[in-house]
């Protein structure tokens, strides 16, 4: 029955790495997603073969326990709008990271302080460190994430918010006071694993880890929360890795090595593509004050309205068009609409095109998925580096509720918290609209010079009724 066992993992894992090599293009992302469950299903299956002489195994709470798990995971899972997937993605996150810490826990008071060890965990220093790097890790991933999930749910109140940011210095040195607290109580459990410690040492490991978790993400700045869910999303593959040392369990070893470098490996990315570090997001923020009412006059001008009527003109008569997706167009649901519109000013011999920024919206890949389902052609979806050079040749811009991916105080303002931040060339378009409900500021919180420049006009407005109006103006003309 073992050789069973490890060809059903051994299959399980060929399927998590086939399925994550799909997630790598949208033509493929559902067929890979589809394949990694498939060999979830199988891991899981495996291990319930491989547990099921176990005297002390209660099928009824295992049978419980899946059921639980369907019945709260399927339906936000199919419910979700794509605007509300971040937030979902984040707290599933911490659901996996929360789930390690317990694990840890559990552990810990089944062999009453790690005084007592099971002949099949040898060696004992691999249960005692996987458990407790899992506890710390694992509980820092599930608060972090809920937190980033509040964030992104808009839950916390802007006026708090911006306390928390404005005060990332005393978070950070609470922080450090909670790390090495929790660590040292981590290897004073360690170094008593023969004679066991009390229950109290793991519950505070596991306090002091939630704590910091919070600390850490309650600073950080909007524009950089994409970055921090995969970072968290890392941290929970890695503390299952470890959770799976300490059990000695194969499928929870390689799951949580795939995700955990996985995760890191598109965190790097990210940070890349937003030139910051690391440690320069966790460590920092993004953060200032949000623009005034629409129309209104500010230090930096005066910014121009337009009408549906003015800029399906523009680009009725335009060679090139560039629409610049955001996390408006995502709240709207403007993405048919838009798709819509590009068919019509093809027809009438427009060239379109869709620049999308790699942090566009609230997650990796969020716009791609967006303009995918309205049906818009993969070849016509253009990355950062791919599209910028086109910018001084377009004639219209369509800006759709992206803010900081646009902002060119990024390029020109030192003292800008973005600057140095790769951006979307749009102020090099001989013209630009921006779609927007108002004058808000974006999610890094500060104004956007675009919006004052004299190539650009503003159409105020919901993204999907704004755009429905241009569509109505292009079939007239």
């Amino acid at each position: 029955m073992t050789y069973l066992v490890n060809a059903l993992y051994i299959v399980a894992f060929a399927l998590f790495i086939l399925g994550l090599s799909g997630l790598t293009g949208p033509k493929t992302a559902v067929r890979g997603n589809w394949i990694a469950a498939a060999g979830m299903a199988l891991a899981v299956l495996a291990t319930l073969i491989k547990v099921r002489d176990t005297a002390s195994i209660n099928w009824i709470l295992i049978a419980a326990g899946l059921l639980i798990g369907v019945v709260l995971g399927v339906p936000p899972a199919k419910r979700t709008k794509m605007t509300a997937m971040p937030q979902l993605v984040a707290l599933f996150n911490g659901v996996g990271g929360g789930t390690v810490a317990l694990i840890a826990w559990a552990e810990f008071i089944e062999t009453h302080g790690f005084s007592q060890f099971k002949p099949d965990q040898h060696p004992t220093v691999a249960l005692v460190v996987g458990s407790l790097f899992a506890a710390i890790v694992g509980s820092v991933s599930f608060w972090g994430s809920l937190v980033a999930f509040l964030k992104l749910q808009e839950s916390i109140p802007k006026n708090v918010e911006k306390k928390l940011v404005s005060a990332a210095k005393l978070f950070q040195a609470a922080n450090a006071v909670l790390l090495v607290g929790a660590v040292a109580i981590a290897v004073i459990i360690g170094l008593n694993a023969g004679a066991g410690s009390p229950d109290w040492m793991i519950v505070a490991v596991l306090v002091l880890a939630g704590l910091m978790g919070l600390f850490v993400v309650f600073p950080i700045g909007g524009a950089d929360m994409p970055v921090v869910i995969s970072l968290l999303n890392a941290m929970t593959g890695l503390s299952a890795a470890a959770a799976g040392v300490a059990l000695n369990n194969t499928a929870m070893i390689v799951a949580g090595m795939i995700v955990g470098a996985s995760g890191s490996i598109l965190t790097n990315l990210m940070a890349v593509a937003m030139n910051r570090s690391i440690p320069a997001i966790v460590f920092g923020s993004f953060g200032g004050d949000s623009g005034g009412p629409a129309g209104a006059a500010t230090d930096q001008g005066t910014v121009k309205a337009t009408s549906a009527a003015d800029a399906a003109i523009q680009m009725a008569y335009a060679n090139q068009v560039i629409v610049v997706p955001g996390y408006g167009l995502a709240v709207a649901q403007a993405q048919h609409a838009v798709k819509e519109m590009g068919d019509l000013l093809e027809d009438k011999g427009v060239e379109v095109k869709y620049a999308i920024h790699p942090v566009a919206g609230r997650m990796p890949g969020h716009m791609n998925v967006l303009l995918a389902e309205a049906d818009v052609e993969y070849d016509a979806m253009k990355e950062m580096d791919d599209i910028n050079g086109e910018f001084t040749r377009t004639d219209v811009t369509l800006v759709i509720g992206a803010n900081d991916v646009t902002n060119p105080a990024a390029r020109s303002d030192p003292s800008s918290p973005i600057h140095g931040m790769p951006i979307l060339n749009v102020d090099q378009s001989r013209s630009v609209i921006v779609l927007k409900r108002s004058m808000s500021s974006g999610y890094a919180g500060i104004d956007n010079p675009l919006f004052f420049a004299d190539q650009t006009s503003m159409l105020f407005g919901d993204a999907k009724k704004s755009v429905g109006e241009v569509i109505e103006e292009l079939k007239a003309l």
